[in-house]
């Protein structure tokens, strides 16, 4: 919803908060399952979410943050 509603610090704060109180494989993990790929009842991830809304801020944060976590084969997949 934070990427919906185009609330990039809240999507920052998330991050840094796992960033301080997970360990560096779980922190990948998580945030690759619970942020990155993460989606609603109808299917929808922060991606789409903010594809939706138009908030390009927010899809450049979502895009660092998958380039910096997620494979190259991955990233092909989503």
């Amino acid at each position: 919803m934070a990427a919906y509603w185009g609330h990039l610090q809240v999507l920052q704060k998330l991050c840094e908060w796992a960033k301080e109180n997970l360990i560096i494989i779980i922190i990948t993990e998580e945030i690759k399952n619970n942020v990155l790929s993460a989606s609603d009842r109808h299917g929808n991830t922060p991606w789409d979410l903010a594809l939706k809304s138009g908030t390009l801020d927010v899809l450049q944060k979502i895009w660092e943050w998958a380039k910096e976590i997620l494979t190259t084969e991955e990233l092909n997949n989503k």
